[in-house]
C-alpha cells in the first residue's frame, strides 16, 4: 500500500495526489504540516529531515520526499507509456516540460504570489510586490499559452506527468483576487482540467485554512 504524508491543502501534496488518482492507485493519505503537525516528529523527521509534505512510503520501499521526485517514482512505478514514455528522448520531453513548470510557474506563484496574498496579514501586504510578480509570472504563462496553441496538453496532445507539475498551480492562478492577462490556450487548458474528476477531487481544494487576517 502507498501512504502519502501531507495536507489537502499544500499545492505539492496536490500535484501528488492527482497523480496517484490519475494513475488509480491504492493509497492512504495522513495528514501532515500546518496545523496538523506530524512533520516534526522524530518519526517523521527520520523519513524527511526537511520536515515539509508530502512524502510518500511505497510498501516497505524507502520513504520519498520531493514532490518532482515523487511525481517521476510513481510514474516510473504505474503509469502507461503515454503518461511518462520509456524511450528516453520522448520522456525528455515531458520531463523537460515537468522541469520548466515546477521552476518558472510553480516557483514563481507559490511564494511570491500566493504567500503574499493569501498567508500574509491584509495590513501586511504590498501589493506593488505582489503586481510585480503577477507580471513575472506572466511571462512564463505567455510561453505556456505559446505552447498549448499548438498542444492539447502541456507536453503533447494527451494528459502527462508534465501537466501534473503546471495544472496544479493554475486553480490557485484563477481564483486569487488578482488582475489577469487575458491568455486565452491556457484558460482553454485549465477549463478542461476542470472537467475532469481527478483534478477536481484533488486540486480544486478550498484553501481558508491557509488565509492569514488581521
Amino acid at each position: 500500500m502507498l501512504t502519502v504524508w501531507g495536507r489537502r491543502t499544500s499545492s505539492n501534496v496536490q500535484a501528488v495526489m492527482w497523480c496517484i488518482a490519475e494513475l488509480g492507485i491504492e493509497h492512504n493519505r495522513i495528514d501532515a504540516g500546518h496545523t496538523y503537525g506530524v512533520v516534526d516528529t522524530p518519526e517523521y523527521l527520520a523519513m524527511n529531515p526537511n520536515g515539509t509534505v508530502p512524502t510518500i512510503r511505497d510498501n516497505d520501499d524507502p520513504p520519498l520526499f520531493e514532490s518532482g521526485a515523487i511525481l517521476r517514482y510513481l510514474a516510473g512505478s504505474y503509469a502507461p507509456d503515454a503518461f511518462w514514455p520509456k524511450d528516453p528522448v520522448a520522456r525528455a520531453q515531458v520531463d523537460m516540460w515537468a522541469e520548466w513548470s515546477k521552476l518558472n510557474i510553480a516557483l514563481n506563484l507559490t511564494v511570491p504570489i500566493f504567500w503574499r496574498l493569501v498567508r500574509t496579514a491584509p495590513s501586511k501586504r504590498d501589493p506593488q510586490a505582489i503586481a510585480e510578480a503577477v507580471v513575472k509570472l506572466e511571462r512564463y504563462l505567455a510561453v505556456a499559452d505559446a505552447r498549448l496553441r499548438q498542444t492539447s496538453f502541456i507536453a503533447a496532445n494527451h494528459l502527462t506527468l508534465a501537466d501534473m507539475q503546471f495544472g496544479h498551480v493554475l486553480y490557485r492562478y484563477y481564483e486569487m483576487d488578482i488582475e489577469r492577462r487575458s491568455l486565452p490556450h491556457v484558460r482553454r487548458y485549465y477549463q478542461g482540467l476542470c472537467a475532469l474528476p481527478t483534478y477536481a477531487d484533488n486540486v480544486m481544494v478550498l484553501y481558508d485554512e491557509l488565509r492569514v487576517f488581521d
